[in-house]
C-alpha cells in the first residue's frame, strides 16, 4: 500500500466516523437531517454525504453543526482528526469555556497552543505545566 493510499484510507475512515457520530447526536437530539441542515447553515444533500462519511466537513462546517446540535467543537473537530485528543490542561479548559470568545476564536486559541506545545516536545525544551 503506497503512502497515499494510507493517508487516503485514514481521510475516508475519519469521516465515516464523524459522519456516524454527527448521525448518532442528531438522532439522539430528534432533529431530522432537514432542520439539522438549516440550523447549520448547509444543505440537506451535502450534511446527507457528510452523515454516510462520503464528505469530510471543513473545520467551520463542523462549528456550524456544532452550535445546531449544542455540542462541543473541540469534540467534533477530535473525531474528524482536525484536533488529537488532548490531555486535560488548564490552558484548553479557560479557552473553551471563555464565553468572551466565539468558537472559532476558541478553536485558533487552542490550534496556536497546540503547536506551541508540539514546538517544544519535538525541540526538547522543559515546559512548565500550565
Amino acid at each position: 500500500m503506497s503512502q497515499d493510499d494510507k493517508i487516503a484510507a485514514v481521510v475516508s475512515t475519519a469521516a465515516a466516523d464523524i459522519g456516524s457520530f454527527i448521525r448518532a447526536q442528531r438522532e439522539a437530539a430528534q432533529v431530522s437531517m432537514r432542520q439539522l441542515a438549516d440550523k447549520a447553515g448547509v444543505s440537506n444533500p451535502y450534511l446527507s454525504q457528510i452523515e454516510r462519511g462520503l464528505r469530510k466537513p471543513s473545520a467551520d462546517v463542523l462549528n456550524q453543526i456544532a452550535k445546531a446540535l449544542r455540542v462541543s467543537a473541540e469534540v467534533l473537530y477530535v473525531r474528524a482528526g482536525i484536533l488529537e485528543p488532548s490531555e486535560k490542561s488548564e490552558v484548553r479548559d479557560a479557552v473553551i469555556s471563555d464565553a468572551a470568545i466565539t468558537e472559532r476564536q476558541k478553536q485558533v486559541l487552542l490550534d496556536i497552543y497546540t503547536s506551541f506545545v508540539q514546538q517544544n516536545e519535538a525541540d526538547g525544551e522543559e515546559t512548565t505545566p500550565a
